[in-house]
C-alpha cells in the first residue's frame, strides 16, 4: 500500500513542515518509482502462476484443470482484474497522454479502486496451502491453519484506510463556500480566476486543484495559486490548451470565441468579463491547498524564480508577498536577494504582471542598504522581423525603461545562458560584489526553483551543479502537480 500514500496530500501537507528531512516534494516521483517496482514484481508473480497452471496440468496435484483455476476461483478472477487495470492505468499515464487528455487520465486512474479491491479479495480462494484439500475464507481456523502467507490484508487496510480518510475529508472541504468575483481575459487565451473562499487559508507558492460542475462534476485540474495571502481574493490563472480548460473559459465568458466579441475593447485581448442583467458564474468547488517547494523560498538568503510563459505563476504569489513583507513593520530577515527570470515566447505574454514587478522594483530600488533586492531578467526568445527590431531600438533611446516591459531592466533576446548565469552569481558572491555582509567561513544558501519543461529543468538543474562550491550552496527544485 506504499503507492497510495504519496496521493495522501492532506496528510503529507500536515506532515510537511513537521519533517522537512523528508523529500515529500517529490510524492509524485516517489509514487512511479513504487508504479515501475509494482509492474516488475507483477510480470514475475503473473509468470510464475502460469509455470504453475503448466505443471497443475501436467502432473495432476489437484482436481481443478488450470482453466477453472484461472477463471472460476477468487485468485484467478481478481488476478486478471488486477492486470486489466493496470493495463489502463499504466499505458494512459504515460506523458504525452497527461498533457493532451488529461480527462482519459484522470479517469482511468480511478481503477485504482476496483484494483485495491481485487488485491485485498486475491488471497480468499486459499489457493497457496500446505494440503489439497479446499479451505474457505468462512472456515475460520482451518482457513488460518492451511492457508499460506495470507498477510497482506493487513497492511492494505492501514494503507487503504489512511487514503480513504484523506479523501473523505476532501470530499468535505471541497464543498464549502466558494464564488467567483472576478474573470479577466488575458492575451494569449490566458483567463484569471478570482474568487472568495473564507475557509481556505494558503501560504504563498501553494496549488489546489479546481472543479466546475457546469463543464464537469468529476474532473479536478491542478493550478497554482497566483494571489498571495494579503489579497482579498484568491487567483489562479488558467491556460487555454486542453477539453476542459477551454469548455471552462467558456462557462466564464471568456472562450476563444467569445474573445472576437470583445476585440475592439483591446486589440491585445485583455479585459474583465462582466456579467449582464441576471447572468450568474458557475459554481466553483475547490480542493486545498497543497504544499509545493515555492513555500521555503523565504528559508534562502539568495531565491532564483524560473518561470517560462504561463509556468511564471507560482512566483506571481511569491513575488506579491515580498512585495507585502517588505512594506510591513517585520521584513524577511534571512532572504536578502532575489533573482526573478522570465522566459516568453511573445511580448504580451509581459503584460500579465508587469504593473507587479513595476512596484517591485521600484521597491527594491528604494532600498537603504545599498543592495538591490530584486533583480529582473526578461528573455524573449520570439523571432521578430526587421521592422520590429528597429522599433523596439528606436525606442530604446533615450529612455531609462525597457519598451517592451516598461521596468528599468531590459530585455534580452534568446534563450538564458544558465550555466553563465549560476557561475557568474556565485563568483559574485565569493568575492563579495553581489551582495554585502557575508562571512566568508559561512556557507551561502541559494535556492533554485523552476516552473516550466522537463527538458528545461534538466539544464538549469546542471547548471546548479556545476555553479555550487564550498562556500555557495545551489540547491534546485521543480514545481510537480
Amino acid at each position: 500500500m506504499v503507492i497510495v500514500m504519496p496521493m495522501c496530500r492532506n496528510i503529507l501537507r500536515w506532515l510537511r513542515p513537521k519533517a522537512r528531512w523528508l523529500p515529500l516534494d517529490e510524492s509524485q516521483w516517489f509514487h512511479r518509482q513504487v508504479a515501475y517496482a509494482m509492474l516488475l514484481f507483477t510480470v514475475v508473480h503473473t509468470s510464475a502462476h502460469y509455470v504453475n497452471f503448466f505443471n497443475v496440468e501436467r502432473v495432476q496435484v489437484r482436481p481443478e484443470i488450470a482453466l477453472e483455476i484461472h477463471y472460476t476461483q477468487a485468485g484467478g478472477i481478481t488476478g486478471h482484474i488486477m492486470l486489466l487495470c493496470m493495463l489502463l492505468i499504466y499505458t494512459t499515464a504515460h506523458h504525452r497522454i497527461r498533457q493532451q487528455s488529461f480527462e482519459t487520465f484522470w479517469y482511468t486512474h480511478h481503477l485504482f479502486i476496483p484494483f485495491l479491491l481485487g488485491m485485498y479479495t486475491h488471497a480468499t480462494s486459499c489457493f497457496v496451502r500446505d494440503t489439497t484439500a479446499p479451505f474457505s475464507p468462512f472456515d475460520k481456523k482451518n482457513f488460518w491453519t492451511h492457508c499460506i502467507g495470507y498477510e497482506g490484508w493487513r497492511w492494505e487496510l492501514v494503507g487503504g484506510g489512511l487514503y480513504l480518510f484523506d479523501r473523505l475529508y476532501r470530499e468535505i472541504r471541497q464543498r464549502r463556500q466558494t464564488e467567483i468575483v472576478k474573470v479577466v481575459r488575458h492575451p494569449y487565451d490566458a483567463v484569471e480566476i478570482q474568487f472568495t473562499k473564507p475557509s481556505m487559508k494558503y501560504k504563498p507558492g501553494q496549488w489546489l486543484f479546481l472543479n466546475c460542475p457546469e463543464v464537469s462534476y468529476h474532473q479536478w485540474h491542478p493550478f497554482t495559486i497566483t494571489s498571495c495571502p494579503h489579497d482579498p481574493y484568491v487567483s489562479v490563472h488558467v491556460r487555454q490548451v486542453g477539453d476542459f480548460t477551454r469548455a471552462l473559459a467558456d462557462a466564464l465568458g471568456a472562450g476563444q470565441s467569445q474573445s472576437k466579441l470583445y476585440d475592439e475593447l483591446d486589440p491585445m485581448g485583455m479585459y474583465e468579463i462582466a456579467l449582464q442583467h441576471g447572468q450568474k458564474m458557475p459554481a466553483l468547488r475547490i480542493d486545498g491547498p497543497y504544499g509545493a517547494p515555492a513555500e521555503d523560498v523565504f528559508e534562502n538568503e539568495v531565491a532564483v524564480l524560473i518561470g517560462t510563459g504561463i509556468g511564471v505563476t507560482p512566483w506571481a504569489s511569491i513575488l506579491k508577498s515580498i512585495y507585502h513583507l517588505r512594506l510591513s513593520p517585520n521584513p524577511p530577515k534571512r532572504l536578502r536577494r532575489v533573482e526573478f527570470i522570465w522566459v516568453c515566447k511573445d511580448t504580451s505574454s509581459f503584460e500579465w504582471f508587469q504593473t507587479l514587478l513595476s512596484s517591485l522594483e521600484a521597491q527594491s530600488l528604494g532600498g537603504s542598504d545599498g543592495d538591490q533586492f530584486l533583480r529582473i531578467h526578461t528573455y524573449l526568445t520570439q523571432k521578430m522581423d526587421v521592422n520590429t527590431a528597429q522599433n523596439i531600438v528606436l525606442n530604446s533611446v533615450g529612455t531609462d525603461k525597457d519598451p517592451l516591459t516598461e521596468l528599468k531592466s531590459r530585455t534580452n533576446f534568446g534563450r538564458p545562458d544558465f550555466p553563465r548565469l549560476m557561475c557568474g552569481m556565485r563568483d559574485g558572491i565569493l568575492d563579495r560584489t553581489y551582495m554585502n555582509g557575508l562571512e566568508s567561513t559561512l556557507r551561502t544558501e541559494v535556492g533554485v526553483y523552476f516552473c516550466g519543461p522537463s527538458v528545461a529543468a534538466r539544464d538549469i538543474k546542471k547548471a546548479c551543479k556545476q555553479a555550487t562550491c564550498q562556500e555557495v550552496n545551489f540547491k534546485f527544485w521543480k514545481e510537480h502537480f
